[in-house]
């Protein structure tokens, strides 16, 4: 199908001019706190040689991540609040949707990964460095970018070839996948089906991972007989655990259900906080629960 809609206006935040001012601050603040943590993050685990770890080896996956992850959003959010146009080209559109969704997908996939590296170093131990060797380390962190760039690919493929006639205002700040569906003036029926069943899968199978491996760690650490063996095995996992809980709940909200719903200031908030906000707060959850990266 042939688009008839060559461009798209993002709707954005409309709080009139001392509004979007308080708006541009805050994001623009948030925008550069987001770089330097995560860049530090990756700084200090590749300059101290007791980092280099499987842990770290995936914390600065991460963090690099977090990057690119507000990056593809936040500075052209940034642009329009100044701008006179609000526009974004069809083509411009297609490829924001593909590298957030690409690095959404990926960060669902990297924390099973990191949920798997902590149940074998608190329930096998004693194997951990013979499992968990630099090989496998790549691998884990290959397949994690390498599966979450090509879920996205198909879910791109199928909506691009959407017929999109008006109106062009996406209720939204930025390309995502539910506003932009409102707008095709096409049956979805299959990009939606395609797009749906892809959610589930990149979501559901990292979080039954995530909850097998914690389940398991839970019941080891109930079989310690020491307290601070106990305390010990716990402060390992706590940081990522709270990461799990500030990603998991926001992206399920928007991701697991049927995409064409009719747009809420309520999506955009909660779009806000694990596109923007998220990225920002995961540094410091573990810079502030784990000693190792404090020291």
């Amino acid at each position: 199908n042939q688009t008839t809609v060559n461009e798209f206006i993002l709707l954005g935040f409309s709080y009139g001019l001392q509004g979007q001012t308080v708006l541009f601050l805050v994001f623009l603040v948030t925008y550069m706190v987001t770089i330097t943590e995560n860049a530090i993050i990756i700084f200090v685990v590749k300059s101290n040689h007791h980092l280099h770890k499987p842990m770290y080896y995936f914390l600065g996956n991460l963090s690099f991540l977090e990057m690119w992850y507000i990056s593809v959003t936040l500075p052209r959010f940034l642009f329009g609040f100044w701008s006179q146009s609000k526009s974004i080209s069809f083509s411009s559109c297609m490829t924001q949707i593909y590298f957030f969704i690409s690095l959404c997908c990926t960060e669902c996939v990297l924390l099973a990964v990191m949920a798997y590296d902590r149940f074998l170093a608190v329930c096998h131990p004693l194997r951990y460095a013979a499992i968990m060797t630099h090989k496998l380390c790549f691998q884990l962190s290959f397949l994690s970018w390498a599966g979450g760039f090509s879920i996205s690919l198909v879910k791109v493929s199928f909506i691009s070839r959407l017929t999109f006639c008006g109106p062009q205002v996406i209720n939204h700040f930025f390309c995502d996948i539910s506003p932009v569906l409102n707008l095709s003036c096409t049956d979805i029926s299959l990009a939606e089906t395609v797009d749906f069943a892809l959610a589930l899968v990149i979501l559901l199978v990292p979080l039954l991972i995530i909850v097998f491996s914690y389940g398991c760690i839970m019941s080891t650490v109930l079989c310690m007989p020491s307290a601070q063996g106990r305390r010990k095995a716990i402060s390992t996992c706590t940081s990522h655990f709270s990461v799990l809980i500030i990603f998991f709940s926001a992206t399920l909200f928007i991701y697991a259900r049927p995409r064409r719903i009719h747009p809420f200031n309520l999506n955009k908030i909660v779009s806000i906080f694990y596109a923007v906000f998220t990225p920002a707060l995961n540094p410091l959850i573990y810079c502030l629960r784990n000693k190792e990266v404090k020291q």
